[in-house]
């Protein structure tokens, strides 16, 4: 019965399970964060390498942005495995150098989602841009065009009167004889033949518009669709404008009228043309394409960070054994502020006088400090890690068990010798 318990608090008992079960799922993290780092680092480097491209020769790009990617790999393993008071300088080398590597990856990786981001952006202002400058010309066109129609009007209403006057003899022109004689004679025919070319002229003239109106509704029908169908409404729209402008240019020109200024529109190839990356993007500042090029980098480093700092694996028994009993030879120990045990490692005053060797000790504390069992405070300390306490608790366990038994059967020997 002794013995049974005894063997289900051993080294092989819960705690070594339930370490070897958080093990094993930490290093299937490790095992499946170590592609998604790489896609990460080759996602960010393809962006980066997108916007250096467009400032230096590609193959210089291309070995620039392995190097950035590179570094920020490299530092954030480093930043896991170092500590500010423990190596202040290779502390303050490692951030600079990963914040000049992070840097300079954000701002070349910014050109290219912020081509992506605002792509739709840029077009929708093109094609605004576009319809501010038709819509402008077109509202010219009218303004000259009800100026003629104005125009004509009166004049139309005036030759009307002259008629009028001319039938019942009251023009001013007419002859003292032929005053106030009603009748169409030949003054009458004058004016009235004056009257009708100009009636026919108006005629014309709002027949000519009307077919102007059709071209001006055919090139807002081809504007309104622009972003449908892009290569053919455009072309539509450039052929109704030059044929709006040809037409009215006419009619404004032989009204007396100055034509109204033309818009200068932008060729096709201009309108469908990509962004090119340069730093003026940085003056329309976008927040989304920023967030996205630092996210990335940020996922980078928060995983390559993890990737170091999580323990590589489970300790066989003899090195829980090993770390057992040279832990037991440290005398001081707290609880720190991070609500975990503490260890000072700094040999004692005593310990100093008396020239003793702590090799065997500290080869332990920096096993478990490589393995991901302890972390370090300062150059004086380290503290234990989540998964060093169930190891420890089973193993002083299995000692408290060990030494009830031997008072056990040292009871049954001191018993044993008062019945003899």
């Amino acid at each position: 019965m002794e013995k049974a318990r005894y063997t289900k608090f051993g080294p092989s008992g819960l705690g070594s399970l339930l370490n070897r079960i958080q093990t094993l799922f930490v290093g299937m993290l490790r095992v499946w964060s170590i592609p998604i780092v790489l896609m990460l680092s080759i996602s960010s480097g393809f962006t980066t390498y997108y916007g250096l491209s467009y400032f230096i020769l590609p193959w210089i790009a291309l070995i620039i942005t392995i190097a950035i990617q590179s570094i920020i790999v490299i530092c954030s393993l480093e930043i896991a495995s170092i500590h500010w008071q423990a190596n202040r300088g290779r502390y303050l080398s490692v951030i600079l150098s990963l914040l000049v590597a992070i840097t300079a990856s954000i701002t070349f990786s910014y050109f290219k989602f912020y081509e992506v981001s605002q792509a739709e952006t840029i077009r929708i202002d093109r094609i605004n841009v576009l319809r501010q400058d038709v819509n402008g010309y077109l509202s010219n066109i009218v303004t000259v065009k009800s100026a003629i129609l104005k125009q004509k009007h009166a004049d139309l209403d005036k030759l009307a009167a002259e008629v009028s006057q001319a039938y019942f003899g009251t023009h001013e022109q007419v002859p003292d004889a032929y005053k106030n004689i009603v009748g169409e004679g030949p003054f009458w025919k004058h004016y009235n033949q004056r009257y009708q070319a100009e009636k026919a002229d108006f005629e014309q003239l709002d027949k000519d518009f009307h077919q102007i109106d059709e071209h001006i509704r055919s090139l807002q029908t081809s504007l309104n669709h622009l972003s449908v169908d892009t290569e053919k409404n455009f072309q539509l729209l450039t052929s109704e404008l030059q044929e709006v402008q040809l037409k009215f240019n006419e009619l404004a020109t032989n009204a007396g009228y100055v034509v109204p200024e033309p818009p200068i529109l932008m060729t096709y190839a201009q309108f469908v043309q990509g962004v090119t990356p340069s730093f003026a993007m940085w003056n329309d500042f976008s927040l989304f394409a920023f967030a996205c090029a630092a996210m990335v980098d940020f996922f980078t480093f928060l995983l390559s960070y993890r990737l170091e700092t999580t323990a590589p694996g489970p300790l066989t028994e003899e090195e829980q054994e090993l770390a057992f009993q040279c832990l037991r030879e440290f005398s001081e120990f707290r609880i720190n502020n991070n609500d975990e045990l503490e260890i000072v490692i700094e040999k004692t005053a005593i310990e100093k006088a008396r020239h003793y060797s702590d090799w065997s000790r500290m080869f332990a504390v920096g096993f478990l400090l490589s393995r991901g069992f302890l972390r370090k405070i300062d150059k004086r300390s380290v503290e234990f890690a989540p998964n060093l306490y169930p190891l420890m608790s089973e193993r002083m366990s299995a000692q408290i068990q060990e030494l009830k038994n031997q008072a056990n059967l040292a009871k049954a020997a001191v018993k044993e010798v008062d019945d003899e």
